[in-house]
This record gives C-alpha cells, structure tokens and sequence, in this order.
C-alpha cells in the first residue's frame, strides 16, 4: 500500500469492546441467512465472524457482530428486531452480549480425522476427552464422508501434532476406530506424492501366490509369505526362496496372472481423485515389474518399481534381476520418486501393509497402515482398517463431496 492511500478495513474489536452473539437455529429454508443481515443492516453492525452449519434439514447460524451505537437502547431495538423478523420465519433466536472477538486460538494445531464403521457415541466422546486430556481445545468439528465409512475431522489447538497423535493412537486402537493426526497449515493442500505398496494395499492379492497357484506350489509359497511379512524372515531370503519355487513357468502364465489380479476396493477412486487435484502418485512392490508395469499403464502412475522375474527362452527360471525392492529399498525408492517430482518428503504419503513397508511409512510425512499387520500398525503414524482404499483421501482432508465431483467430470 502506498503512503497515499489509506485502508478502509473496519478494525477487529479490541477485546473490551461491546459484541453482540447472535444465535438463529431451526428448519432451514432459502434466505435465512440474506434474511438475517438484511435486518441486522438496519442497526450498521459490522461482522467480525460468521458460522453456519445444516444438519439433517435443521440450521444453526451464528453471527457476531459489533454493539449498535446507542448503546443499551439501540441494542434494546435490535434484540426486539431479531427476535420478531426470526418469529416471523418460525425460527428461533438467542442473542448473548459480551465483549470482543473469540479468544485466540492456542498454538500447535493439528486436523484429526476419526475414520469409524460405524462411528459411534461412545468413541466420538472418548476421542473428544483424549484431544482435552492432551490440552488440546476443539475449535471445529464437520463431517468428511457418510459412506464407506463414516468420517469427521476435529481441528484442535493448544497441544503438538506428535503428543496428539501418540494419544490418539492408543484411544484409537482400544476403540476400534481409525484416527489420523496431521499438523494443520497450508502444506496440507499443497501437491503432494502418494507411494502404495502393490500386494494387499493396491491389489487385494499377492502376486508371487498368483504365480505359485500356476506352480502347484500355492500353499508353500503363501507359507512363507506370511512370515516374511509379519517380519519373522529376512525379505530378500524368503524372495529368493519363493521364486525358485517358479522356475520353468511358461512365460505365458504373466498375463494369465496380470488377468487374475484384483484391485482392492476403492482403488481406481482413490488414484483418479488424486490425479484428479494434481497429486502425484507412485507404487513399489517386492512383488514384480511384470505385474506392476501393467498397473502402471492401467491406472495412470507417475511412478512404479519392483523385482523382475528372470525369463529365458520362454520360461521362468526362478531367479530374480537387478536390485532388489525390500524393506530399505522402498523407502530409498520413495526419496527418489519424491526428488524426481519435487515434492519435498514431508510432503510425501506412504501406504503399505507388511512389515516390508515400516521404512517407506517411517520415512514419510505421513505413513498409513492400510489393513496391516499388528508389528505395522503400531509403528505407523495412523491405520485405516476399513476395506476401502479411496479413505485414505479423508485423511487428506479431501470430503467425499469433493471426491464425487472429481469423478464426475473429466
């Protein structure tokens, strides 16, 4: 602003000055709200804050405005208006008088979003009393999604992100419902990079059991699977043993088993919204570059890395090539996706199931554990244990509202 020119914003009251909390709840119809102002105008209030919410048909408007000038008397007259214009639209109307704005919000804020199938009463409140038992305050609270699943978000001030979301966690786990704890800011809406692991997160099978059931040797495999990810057997060994379990395997058998592979409900959802708001999105997988390759060109990725089958003349031959996508290699595989993007790594989303997956969702901004083993769950920074992937969107503060309208239009 040059020095010639001078600002004609009304000041925000101080805290000693006279405020009025006007208060209009009931049915809601059209021009409430122009109805409402329309008669405060007459009074040459300003607005220092507005707040408005509909729930099943019902209003609640709420609107804090400066005192008349008049003092006792001119608020006399506007309390007598609002009362008889809300009358007349069989509305009712509470007026409270005090003084100045709301009080300031504590520091560290943080969004949590409580994810429940259903979400009950009785959770809501033990998550309510965890966030005040932090020293957390609760500013807000609205709805996200009514299905899948139910989701609302808390916008809490007045305690850390981390001592937030470390309580939660454990309320969380005892309640049976999925809590997510982000710092609040502008980040959050910036671009970000979404990383998926493929077998049980993106897909609902693992691939290298595809391939066995071809073998004759399913039951083994899966055997050893299992163990690998509830982290009881080093990766790279148990990979090298299950895929000798394959060798001379037809080469055909790839694309029997890419027609065998079951994407995990939600899935294309989630992926289309994402790039939809201009995220960037990325799998890494212990599984193989011959299935993965193919879900890269289906579903539109940025990004996509896994082992890759050894083929040689026509058949498999039970050996694996070049290096080795394990524990350590997804996370090193995050960073460079999230180099090559420009997406810095706080801003990057890790989602996985297996004891594989603990560097990546470590290594993230934020790690989600998307129906995951128990030693996953405890070490990431939120769960989702409800069978649809495109929730994870929630936690991202997307509404369902909001994943409608990016799937309804190109």
């Amino acid at each position: 602003m040059s020095a010639s020119q001078t600002s004609t914003a009304t000041p925000v009251p101080g805290d000693d000055e006279p405020t009025l909390l006007v208060k209009i709840f009931g049915k809601d119809r059209p021009g409430i709200t122009a109805g409402l102002f329309d008669t405060l105008a007459a009074y040459a209030v300003d607005v220092v804050d507005i707040e408005q919410v509909v729930t099943r048909g019902r209003i609640t408007l709420c609107a804090l405005v400066t005192a008349p000038e008049g003092g006792g008397h001119g608020e006399g007259e506007l309390r007598a208006t609002v009362h008889s214009w809300a009358e007349s639209m069989h509305m009712q109307a509470e007026i409270i008088s005090g003084r100045g704005d709301n009080r300031p919000r504590g520091t560290g804020r943080s969004h949590v979003t409580v994810l429940g199938h259903p979400l009950t009463a009785e959770s809501t409140a033990a998550i309510a009393a965890r966030i005040t038992g932090t020293g957390g305050n609760i500013d807000r609270i609205f709805r996200l999604a009514k299905y899948p699943v139910t989701a609302v978000e808390f916008a809490v001030s007045g305690t850390e992100t981390e001592a937030l979301r470390t309580a939660l966690a454990l309320e969380a786990h005892e309640r049976g419902v999925d809590v997510a704890v982000v710092a609040a800011g502008l980040q959050r809406r910036a671009q970000r990079l979404i990383v998926m692991d493929v077998d049980s997160t993106l897909i609902q099978d693992e691939v290298i059991e595809l391939f066995a059931a071809h073998a004759g040797c399913e039951a083994e495999v899966a055997e050893v699977t299992a163990r690998a990810m509830r982290g009881e057997l080093d990766f790279e060994e148990s990979l090298h043993a299950r895929v000798a379990l394959l060798a001379g395997l037809d080469e055909s058998v790839v694309d029997k088993v890419r027609a065998e592979v079951r994407l995990t409900p939600g899935a294309r959802t989630l992926i289309r919204t994402l790039k939809r708001l201009g995220y960037q999105v990325g799998v890494v997988s212990g599984g193989f570059t011959q299935v993965t390759d193919d879900l890269q060109e289906r579903l539109g990725l940025d990004f996509a890395s896994a082992n890759t089958l050894e083929i040689v003349d026509g058949r498999l031959t039970g050996r694996v090539t070049g290096e080795i996508v394990d524990r350590a290699g997804k996370a090193r595989l995050l960073r460079r996706f999230a180099a090559e993007a420009g997406v810095p790594l706080a801003q990057t989303v890790a989602i996985g199931d297996g004891a594989n997956d603990l560097d990546m969702l470590n290594a993230a901004g934020l790690g989600v554990a998307f129906n995951a083993k128990p030693v996953v769950r405890q070490a990431a920074h939120t769960a989702v244990n409800v069978p649809f992937l495109d929730t994870v969107l929630y936690l991202l503060g997307v509404t369902r509202e909001e994943v409608e309208a990016a799937n309804t239009h190109e």
